[in-house]
C-alpha cells in the first residue's frame, strides 16, 4: 500500500509583518539620514532597506513537507519510520510545549505568527531527541499526513 497524499506548506510572513519590518528599516534610515550630507545621506537607505527585505524573506522561507517517506522542516529531515506519533497542537498547547512543558533536547521550529503546531514524537535509538515541535498553519492535516505515511513505512530495525 502506497500513500499518495503528500503534504507541503511554506511558513511565509503575513503582509502586515512585511509592512512593519520595512517601516522600521525606513524609520531607522531616516534617523541616520537626518542632518547628514554627502555619502551619509543615502547610504542608510541603500544598506538598511535591502537588509530588512533579506531578513524578512529568510524569516518566511521555512518549508514543511511530508514526502518520499520523510518529514522535512527547512534543512532538517527524518525518515517517517522513526516517527511514532504526530499530535496537532493549538496555540495554548504550543505555548505550553515552548514553556514549562518543554524538553531541553526537543527540536523546535516555531514561528510566532503561526498559531498552530504539530508535536512529532520520535523513537530513534541513535538520536536523543524526544520530539519535534513544528509550526503549521494546518496542524490537523500535517499530523494526518505524518501518521498516514509513517503507518505505511515499515518499522525501523532495532
Amino acid at each position: 500500500m502506497v500513500a499518495t497524499d503528500d503534504y507541503a506548506e511554506r511558513l511565509r510572513l503575513p503582509w502586515w509583518l512585511w509592512l512593519c519590518g520595512l517601516a522600521v528599516a525606513v524609520l531607522l534610515a531616516l534617523e541616520l539620514w537626518m542632518g547628514a550630507g554627502g555619502l551619509r545621506a543615502w547610504v542608510p537607505f541603500v544598506v538598511l532597506i535591502p537588509l530588512a527585505v533579506l531578513g524578512l524573506w529568510r524569516a518566511g522561507r521555512i518549508r514543511v513537507a511530508v514526502e518520499d517517506g520523510e518529514l522535512t522542516v527547512d534543512d532538517a529531515h527524518i525518515p517517517l519510520s522513526f516517527v511514532t506519533d504526530a499530535v496537532p497542537v493549538d496555540a495554548a498547547g504550543k505555548r505550553e510545549l515552548l514553556g514549562v512543558g518543554s524538553h531541553e533536547l526537543a527540536f523546535v521550529v516555531q514561528r510566532p505568527w503561526v498559531s498552530g503546531a504539530v508535536q512529532v514524537v520520535i523513537d530513534d535509538p541513535a538520536d536523543p531527541t524526544p520530539y519535534w515541535l513544528v509550526s503549521s498553519r494546518d496542524p490537523v492535516k500535517l499530523a494526518a499526513a505524518i501518521t498516514a505515511r509513517s503507518a505505511v513505512n515499515a518499522p525501523h530495525p532495532r
